[in-house]
């Protein structure tokens, strides 16, 4: 039912939300919003968007990273912010890691790997009735923890998908899928969307912030007074290709599942995201104050889109040399020599 109601979203004549994908830009151990400076960070990431990434990138209200960009890989060409999350591994039962890797969602124009992301109003059936505030320059945040190791420790709207096919959707876990899946693993990161009005940052990266979100694309629960601005509903869905690795043969002995997050993390619990804003001028509140749907909001109504070229050829040389696809032998996949 769920994909269902996603699936007559795409077609009805007056939604209102943003669903694009952006293209990898570099798979690295950088980390500018929780490791600011760190040559190489803790773990390796995934990243989307626009070339500003680097392992410093300026923060406050008066810096916003769309003004020194140069390209980005999402397909809205206005959109310079940057997107990341861990990246998953396999691990086979004779100890070796190998990368996963990323395809691209359904119904998209343009990217090839990368990542799906969403900016929602309410949810896929309506716009409601309340006033959505773009978020201003220098916004960034977080939402999940690396450190997490509980499944009550997982923030709501944190999950992952068993693919059945490319167009499965709903029957989400906080916790990797245990056996194989015929088309792959979603991972999904829904980001809280009240904002405290006056912080674009906050020591942790999420206190200025406040979830009240149900979790797949339903609409979001009021704002509290302590945060009482609503945002856009943010969300990213990363396509993992696990098919690669649905040979058991390869698997642990004891039949537990396979895949770890690059942080050394086998439960899933653990997953995360980071978010800077970069959008061009009001280009993001004016999508935000239309009706359009998805794509759609591309060619000038109201946003500049771009070419799949364009999209794809946006990269980011690597700080970080090293190998990410994978060693012969390492505790977890976090380290490589």
């Amino acid at each position: 039912m769920k994909w269902l109601l996603f699936a007559l979203a795409l077609v009805a004549p007056s939604q209102a939300g943003l669903r694009f994908g952006c293209s990898t830009i570099s798979i690295e151990r950088l980390d500018p919003l929780v490791e600011p400076g760190s040559i190489p960070s803790a773990h390796v990431h995934q990243i989307v968007g626009g070339n500003t990434f680097a392992p410093t990138m300026s923060s406050g209200a008066k810096n916003n990273i769309a003004d020194t960009a140069t390209c980005t890989s999402c397909f809205f060409s206005e959109d310079f912010s940057n997107y990341w999350t861990a990246v998953l591994y396999f691990k086979a039962r004779n100890g070796t890691y190998k990368r996963v890797p990323i395809f691209a969602n359904a119904q998209l124009e343009g990217s090839t790997d990368g990542m799906t992301i969403y900016y929602t109003q309410k949810d896929f059936n309506s716009n409601g009735n309340k006033k959505i505030t773009a978020f201003p320059p220098g916004f960034r945040m977080t939402v999940g923890s690396p450190t997490t190791n509980t499944k009550a420790g997982v923030v709501k709207g944190l999950a992952y998908t068993c693919l059945q096919t490319v167009l499965t959707r709903g029957a989400e876990t906080p916790d990797f899928p245990t056996k194989p899946c015929p088309a792959g693993i979603m991972a999904i990161h829904h980001f809280p969307s009240c904002w405290d009005g006056k912080n674009v940052d906050s020591p942790d990266h999420q206190s200025h912030m406040f979830s009240t979100t149900k979790g797949g694309f339903q609409e979001a629960g009021p704002c509290p007074a302590s945060h009482p601005v609503r945002m856009p509903q943010l969300a990213y869905e990363t396509m993992w290709d696990t098919t690669k690795f649905n040979d058991k043969s390869l698997w642990p002995t004891d039949g537990s599942q396979p895949f770890v997050w690059s942080m050394g993390d086998s439960t899933g619990y653990a997953t995360h995201g980071d978010y800077v804003f970069g959008w061009k001028g009001d280009s993001l509140q004016k999508a935000m104050d239309s009706s359009c749907m998805f794509q759609a909001c591309g060619n000038g109504k109201p946003l500049l889109s771009q070419n799949a070229a364009a999209i794809n050829k946006c990269k980011v040389k690597a700080t970080v040399t090293e190998e990410t696809d994978g060693c012969k032998w390492c505790p977890h996949p976090l380290t490589y020599r």
